[in-house]
């Protein structure tokens, strides 16, 4: 950089001595345009007014400073502001600061915070340079860029441990699959999939610089890693002491709008390349190979998300990627599940008997609610049952089984997948470069409280005990008060849907319009879509209030550590989330219809609204349906929050950027117009994606589609998700993270609770136990084992034995007996209404079938986890021969400098030290 500087110093000389004779004629020539561009006092860089003669060097240097100054102008006038360097061309933007300078009360105090800030980042070796307002786009914001110089990068790389190239991979690719020939129409160009060569790494060293393979200072830091340096620096940097207390941190003087934006700058505009030829123009690249939904079907360019986004970036999307290639398989097999019971509808002999005039229409059913609902015929209900056999039928049994093993094979091969991530991204030893470099500035300057850290023997700050116990008992009763609300809603669209199912069968009896479509429509189908929609609505509504609880309470506990800062607040979302999205399907799959009671003694909820009844053909086609609206609903809205609303937000901001020239709208100021990508922003992706994860394993029983439409909305979001990104928001800040943290732990979570819930609803929710049980133990026609199934599942009630309460006000047919879905006693029975002993067979049924799927289904995931390794065996030994060779090389370069010294003379380096460094480097060879 110091060469850099002589030859540029050298160059403004001559160019000011061949035009001291232009000076009177410079006003005239260079317009008014030139009075835009600040003077040293007001917003020049510290670098610019370094090159600067002092004016007490005579009338020599006062003329070259004022052509300096004007040759700046011109500079700046001609120059393309589509540009990510300085006005210099040669130092890269690293990172924008931006501000408004408004007269309020507080302008003054505000202006003394960045003074004092921008005082200690150029103390901290990195250069600044202001572009004032006049020269915006709307002339009012001040752009602060900032560069780090080679010795910051270097100086920062080895603090934050950075691992750097030391020789280019010599280990062998594995084995070409021979699959490569079919799949190549999916492959990208090889330029696209791996943007660089495959080095051997190791952790950056200001000594040994000559160690590592630096070709040019200026690119041998990627642009990921100089923002996340530059990150660094700016979290950290103090900026003055008020009410007594350190005041640091970039995240500070945002909250409190002395800056008004803070971020890195993307390369080029994402639908043309960057003029400049220095440039990589990789957010172009990564459009046109990536975030374009025509490009669907091609595999995902991993390493050049990973370089130019960060690797925590590129893990999510690894992650996305590889669920939904799992889902394939999934889908396929749900698919064939749907299929088969779609083409066995017509032999299901349950929907013959209900559909069957002799059968069906003959059985007088029960009313669905008191005084208000009549008697109905059970051949009313033939196309729900019809329907319900899609779902309802052997294969649902076959499917559990297979999404409970699918599941394990599922989170097996991703841990391989994420361990090969980890060795090719340099992030096996990420776990101790992870305690170091993540205590939170937030944490450092809330807690005042200092103790020595037995470890480093260093004072630390610390949060006491009793603090964090007051704020733990705040955050869990805040919390547990939520999820109250969302048991206590959904409890209210339990009431809604008892209320109005009175009307709804009412409404449906006697409106004529609606009688041709009495038999799909059925009272108890539009209520539960109604409910459906309802309860969707208010899950949103809660979720838009929640998020910002979580969020403040989590702030309020004070994490030490941004890991645990996120750990805390996935737990709270996901906790939210989960009880928020899946009650109303818990309580569909396991409360409804389970106790209703019977006839003339019904169990009533607040002793007022009678509880609601499953379908004759089981309560299975509600849960589907219950799942479909709220899965659906809730991908559609997804999208639509993360597509059109960015979209929309940035509609001017495209214009503008379409219809100024380069040189009126600038690099720094087509960022700033984008959205911001939070520091929360991959945790509502991920958040996303889990619950969908629950939805397709916990209730899959009950809509083998349920994989199906979760590929397909994966397909649209990986592009969704990629096309934002890069075009409607603000390059994020590289960040590293060596998992999908815990995550993790709460999809194997959910792995298991699947294998539950599944074997619940199988038994408890579908028909399959009582048909088999019918099949196997009640049967009596040889011929057609399942004839008589309905007439059987059916009890009978005697019409005279309902108390007034519960008798319909008309029974215009005189009807004596009507039939109740139940297993009971006949009226005339000695134990008259009591479960008859084929109820406690199916109950001893379903219980044992329970146990054994359940024990089954554990045996095989643990199996094939065990079967199935965390890490690839090409992959343990590339990591071993990797540290070897790292170690080798390390060794023989100390040993090359402890030669060199004991040439020199140097009397430290002994005999003996050379002697034990020769030993350390064949024990290493030798380990």
């Amino acid at each position: 950089m110091n060469r850099l500087g002589k030859k540029a110093n050298e160059t403004l000389i001559e160019m000011a001595l061949s035009a001291d004779g232009e000076e009177c004629n410079g006003p005239e020539t260079i317009s008014t345009a030139g009075s835009e561009i600040p003077s040293s006092s007001e917003g020049l860089s510290s670098t610019e007014t370094t090159l600067l003669i002092p004016e007490h060097q005579g009338q020599s240097g006062r003329k070259y400073n004022l052509f300096l100054k004007r040759r700046l102008r011109i500079d700046k006038r001609h120059q393309s502001k589509d540009s990510i360097f300085f006005r210099d061309g040669v130092r890269r933007i690293d990172f924008v600061l931006s501000y408004v300078d408004d007269l309020n009360k507080e302008w003054e105090k505000k202006l003394e915070r960045r003074k004092e800030f921008e005082s200690n980042l150029q103390k901290a070796g990195l250069e600044l340079e202001t572009e004032d307002k006049k020269e915006s786009e709307d002339g009012k914001i001040f752009f602060v860029k900032i560069h780090a110089p080679w010795e910051v990068l270097i100086t920062y790389a080895e603090v934050l441990n950075i691992k750097v190239p030391i020789r280019e991979n010599d280990i062998p690719s594995t084995v070409e699959n021979p699959l490569d020939c079919v799949l190549f129409p999916l492959r990208l160009p090889e330029k696209v999939m791996h943007p660089e060569p495959d080095y051997f790494t190791a952790p950056f060293s200001k000594d040994k610089q000559e160690l590592y393979l630096i070709n040019d200072e200026s690119t041998f830091f990627s642009p990921s890693m100089r923002n996340r340096i530059v990150n660094y620096i700016l979290t950290r940097c103090p900026y003055g002491t008020e009410e007594g207390k350190k005041k640091f941190g970039i995240k500070r003087l945002l909250n409190n709008g002395t800056y008004t934006a803070a971020y890195p700058l993307h390369d080029c505009q994402y639908w043309k390349k960057a003029s400049d030829p220095n440039c990589d123009s990789e957010r172009y690249t990564l459009y046109m190979e990536w975030a374009r939904f025509l490009r669907f079907y091609k595999e995902q360019p991993l390493d050049l998300i990973r370089k130019y986004y960060g690797e925590k970036i590129g893990i999510y999307f690894a992650w996305l990627g590889f669920y939904t290639e799992m889902l394939f398989l999934a889908a396929v097999v749900g698919l064939i599940c749907f299929l088969y019971g779609l083409f066995t509808m017509d032999e299901n002999m349950s929907s013959k008997e209900i559909c069957d005039p002799s059968i069906g229409g003959e059985i007088i059913m029960c009313p669905l609610c008191d005084r208000d609902c009549e008697y109905w015929r059970l051949n009313t209900t033939c196309e729900s049952s019809q329907y319900s056999h899609l779902f309802d039928n052997v294969a649902t049994l076959f499917f559990a089984i297979f999404m409970g093993i699918w599941v394990t094979l599922f989170l097996e091969f991703w841990k391989r997948r994420q361990a090969r991530l980890k060795y090719e991204w340099d992030l096996v030893d990420f776990e101790e470069e992870q305690q170091q470099l993540q205590l939170r500035p937030e944490y450092e300057a809330k807690c005042t409280q200092k103790k020595r850290n037995p470890v480093t023997q260093e004072m630390e700050p610390y949060l006491p005990l009793t603090s964090q116990a007051v704020r733990f008992c705040v955050s869990g009763a805040t919390v547990l008060f939520w999820v109250s609300l969302i048991i206590a809603s959904m409890i209210a669209v339990i009431v809604y849907r008892l209320a109005v199912y009175a009307a709804f069968a009412s409404l449906m009896e006697n409106t004529q319009t609606l009688q041709p479509i009495s038999g799909l429509l059925t009272p108890q189908l539009a209520t539960s879509v109604t409910a459906s929609c309802l309860n969707f609505v208010i899950i949103m509504i809660l979720n838009f209030f929640y998020e910002r609880i979580a969020i403040w309470i989590t702030d309020m506990e004070i994490p030490r550590t941004h890991m645990e800062y996120e750990n805390r607040l996935t737990m709270k979302m996901f906790l939210f989330q989960f009880v928020n999205y899946y009650s109303s399907c818990f309580y569909v799959a396991f409360f409804k219809g389970k106790f209703v009671g019977y006839p003339g003694a019904y169990t009533y909820m607040f002793n007022r609204w009678r509880n609601e009844e499953c379908d004759p053909a089981g309560c299975l086609i509600e849960l589907t349906t219950q799942l479909t609206i709220v899965m659906a609903g809730k991908q559609i809205w997804g999208n639509i929050q993360e597509a059109i609303v960015p979209w929309i937000c940035n509609w001017w901001g495209r214009r503008k950027a379409r219809n100024n020239p380069e040189n009126l709208y600038s690099r720094w100021e087509q960022d700033h117009d984008l959205q911001i990508f939070g520091a929360l922003g991959l945790f509502y992706e991920y958040l996303e994606m889990v619950i969908q994860f629950g939805f397709i394993t916990l209730f899959v029983a009950s809509f083998p589609l349920a994989p199906l439409l979760a590929l397909m909305n994966n397909i649209l979001e990986i592009r969704v998700d990629s096309w934002k990104l890069t075009t409607q928001y603000r390059r994020p800040v590289a960040a590293k993270a060596h998992s999908i943290g815990v995550w993790q732990e709460i999809l194997n979570g959910m792995a298991i609770l699947s294998v539950v819930t599944n074997a619940f609803i199988v038994a408890f929710t579908s028909d399959m136990i009582p048909r088999l049980v019918y099949y196997y133990a009640y049967s009596e026609n040889e011929d057609s084992p399942m004839s008589g199934y309905i007439n059987n599942s059916l009890s009978v009630f005697q019409i005279s034995d309902f108390p007034e309460r519960n008798e319909p006000k008309e029974n215009p047919e005189n009807f004596v007996i009507c039939r109740y879905r139940d297993y009971r006693y006949p009226p005339d029975h000695e134990k008259k209404y009591l479960h008859t002993m084929q109820f406690w067979h199916i109950l001893a049924a379903k219980l044992a079938f329970i146990i054994i799927m359940e024990h089954v289904v554990f045996i095989v995931k643990f199996f094939v986890a065990w079967m199935i390794p965390d890490v690839p065996a090409d992959v343990k030994a590339k990591i071993k021969r990797e540290k070897y060779l790292t170690q080798k090389i390390l060794h023989e370069y100390e040993l090359e400098k402890l030669k060199e010294r004991l040439c020199q003379g140097d009397k430290g380096a002994t005999e003996k030290e050379f002697i034990a460094t020769e030993g350390r480097m064949e024990l290493s060879r030798a380990m």
